[in-house]
């Protein structure tokens, strides 16, 4: 690539990637929403689940959709309708802590990650070709690290301001009367507006910078020449199909492990709602040094490879998870944070390595395996809830990241790299 081009793409390059940090943020209040909503409204482990159901269930609706619009109307109009999807969820937050009803706050929920279907589907590929194709999987994985500082970010600065520390036991409800109990519920539910408000106002504003921001739209030649992009030519590539699977259960797996980082952290360490959710920014942290970390090693070992390893460390750490006790199963799970980190981008890269101008298509079915985060926890909170030990659960991750190894070990020819031919019309 020459200086020019490399120049015209800098900024709309960070300009997208302010996206991933913004996607990391909403996508990491909900470990602190899951024990939020289950003391406001006295749910078990597999009605606190539906939180990341109702956000993943979006990604399968609306990956289609978004990948339509985006290939009739480019990056740019993808990215601007997500960015309003965002920022209406949000602000639905406060008529929801209004109302006291748990499905209004699946709904703005859903609302909000039906907007972030549209982000994660142009923002994925356009990073992946905003620059040279031998360091696509580098680049989109130091975009992706900006998710990981938001996963940091956000339960140490803001699950703070939700999460109130007021933990009754099952006693000390039944000792209130009617009214008490529907102040403390009320206070609970209330604690998201403020934090919920001012993202989706900021959101908005994200929006009207994109709206007068020319970016490169991003096209295949093939594509111009011929207009040839079908689902039955994407699904012909063995490694799109392996891909949307190893993502179903990528996915699945981190919401579960860190979705219920805290359930975790207070039964088998002990640790209080407060301890907790600090040492759930640690795991945010370690995930965002993992990123840096695994886009650095990626310089000298193969991504593929790295896959592999990282698979089997997180398999390694997760059974200790289930069968260790005491702050070693903290510990353990921020181990899983750092080793999973390079997981979803580098999955994503192999997965639509040649698709040429089925690119697009290929990157809608790899977000709609997202889906994995809303099937795979509630299966988590099953067997939390009938051996009333949320560590068994965790056989759930387990076997997710099995599956991941299979795909690293299944993919041997992207050692070769494998990316589409591209051109830049500005």
């Amino acid at each position: 690539m020459n200086q020019t081009k490399g120049n015209k793409y800098l900024f709309p390059l960070i300009l997208v990637t302010s996206l991933f940090f913004f996607w990391g943020f909403v996508h990491n209040l909900d470990p602190i929403l899951i024990p939020h909503l289950r003391k406001a409204f006295l749910l078990n482990d597999l009605e606190s689940s539906l939180v990341d159901s109702s956000v993943f269930i979006a990604y399968f609706v609306m990956a289609l959709p978004a990948g339509f619009i985006m290939r009739k109307y480019g990056y740019k109009s993808g990215i601007i309708i997500g960015l309003l999807l965002f920022g209406t969820g949000s602000i639905l937050f406060v008529p929801a802590a209004n109302t006291l009803q748990y499905v209004f706050f699946l709904g703005a929920l859903f609302i909000i990650a039906c907007g972030l279907t549209f982000l994660e589907t142009a923002a994925n590929p356009y990073v992946t070709v905003l620059g040279p194709p031998e360091t696509a999987t580098q680049r989109i994985n130091f975009s992706q690290s900006f998710n990981g500082l938001a996963a940091y970010i956000a339960p140490t600065y803001i699950g703070k301001m939700i999460l109130s520390g007021k933990e009754l036991t099952a006693a000390q409800q039944q000792a209130m009367s009617p009214e008490q109990l529907n102040a403390y519920l009320s206070n609970e539910a209330a604690s998201v507006k403020a934090p919920y408000l001012i993202l989706g106002i900021i959101i908005f504003i994200v929006a009207v910078i994109f709206l007068f921001t020319k970016l490169p739209d991003i096209k295949h030649e093939e594509e111009e020449e011929t207009g040839l992009a079908s689902f039955s030519g994407a699904f012909k590539s063995i490694k799109l199909r392996w891909g949307i699977l190893a993502q179903f259960f990528y996915v699945g797996a981190q919401v579960c492990v860190g979705s219920f980082f805290i359930k975790m952290s207070t039964h088998a360490a002990g640790l209080s709602e407060a301890s907790s959710t600090t040492y759930l920014g640690f795991f945010g942290l370690a995930f965002m040094l993992g990123r840096f970390f695994g886009t650095f090693l990626m310089r000298y070992v193969n991504p593929r490879k790295l896959l592999i390893i990282y698979a089997v460390i997180c398999s390694i750490l997760t059974v200790i998870a289930i069968f260790a006790t005491g702050m070693v199963v903290v510990y353990t799970l921020i181990g899983i944070a750092f080793f999973m980190s390079i997981m979803f981008p580098t999955i994503f890269s192999i997965g639509i390595e040649g698709l040429g101008h089925n690119t697009k298509i290929g990157s809608s079915l790899i977000v709609m395996a997202i889906v994995g985060g809303a099937a795979l926890p509630p299966i988590l909170g099953l067997i939390s809830d009938a051996t009333q030990n949320i560590q068994y659960g965790y056989l759930v991750p387990l076997i997710c990241f099995i599956v991941i190894l299979i795909f690293g070990i299944n993919n041997r020819n992207t050692e070769k790299n494998g990316q589409p031919k591209l051109s830049v019309n500005p």
